[in-house]
């Protein structure tokens, strides 16, 4: 999140990202000065767009409902707008560059569309990436870096055996996680279970074409993967707000419900983004 606000309002917020300076590893002559080196940067760019949804209830509805209309659809409205948010920032998460294939199978997929039903994601998977956040000089979150993973492939990470795998260390030697269902922290990952992990549908015929193999992704960041932006005019912020609209009908009949954002998401480092496709062996296209 930028830590300043714009010096003028615009639809788009351009974060600037200076590099870090090669090594400098050569000795000083002591009597001749160092020779400065320019600083380079480059700008990530969010742009901020609208986003909401609303429903209407009637009179007749809540003058007959046995339940709490309101309620309800204040509940209903409130969970569509945290579902949607996640859907937005699932999809420029999707769209980073970096990315590996499972190697759960007999061979190792070169592209989406040659994941076969067998590669179910494997521990060496998640090794490989965290070693390639570490070796790109990515920042963990308090000593770990984070996982989004869907319960499909969940399932499959889990239920591997073998020492160098989840389930064994968990079997002897940490047993909460294994009796809770949770994966916990794995090979410097803390793992987050989410149904709203990108699932590319029919995405492979494991040979090169689109088919019946579900590919899924599995999301593996540090800090600065992502960046927000959002307008505070007119009662905006960083979260969607509800919205109780006007009731304009004559006889007071119709009351709208929704919620409202003005704001957007990027990518912000690549490098500190990775992402591994895998199938799951109970997908329901695989």
């Amino acid at each position: 999140v930028q830590p300043t606000a714009q010096s003028m309002p615009g639809s788009a917020v351009t974060f600037t990202i200076f590099a870090d300076l090669s090594a400098a590893t050569s000795t000083l002559n002591e009597v001749t000065d160092v020779t400065p080196v320019a600083l380079s940067d480059s700008q990530v760019t969010v742009t901020l767009a609208e986003y909401g949804n609303a429903v209407v209830t009637t009179a007749k509805l809540r003058g007959t409902s046995f339940l709490n209309v309101d309620t309800t659809a204040a509940n209903i409205v409130g969970y569509n707008a945290g579902d949607s948010i996640d859907q937005i920032v699932r999809e420029v998460l999707a769209g980073g560059s970096n990315v590996v294939y499972a190697t759960g199978g007999a061979t190792t997929p070169s592209s989406r569309t040659t994941v076969a039903a067998e590669d179910i994601i494997s521990a060496d998977d998640v090794r490989r990436v965290v070693a390639q956040l570490r070796g790109a000089n990515v920042a963990t979150f308090n000593g770990a870096y984070m996982g989004y993973i869907h319960p499909d492939v969940s399932y499959d990470f889990r239920g591997a055996n073998g020492a160098a795998n989840w389930r064994d260390p968990h079997t002897y030697v940490d047993t909460a996680n294994l009796y809770n269902g949770e994966i916990g922290q794995f090979e410097s990952v803390r793992f987050i279970e989410t149904p709203r992990a990108k699932v590319f549908t029919n995405a492979s015929d494991g040979s090169g074409s689109t088919g019946t193999v579900d590919v899924y992704c599995t999301h593996v960041m540090g800090r600065q993967a992502l960046a927000k932006a959002y307008s505070t005019t007119d009662g905006n912020g960083s979260t969607p707000k509800i919205v109780r609209g006007n009731v304009t009908d004559i006889l007071m009949r119709l009351q709208p419900l929704g919620w409202y954002w003005l704001g957007g998401y990027g990518r912000f480092r690549e490098a500190s983004l990775r992402r591994i496709e895998s199938s799951s062996s109970i997908g329901t296209n695989s």
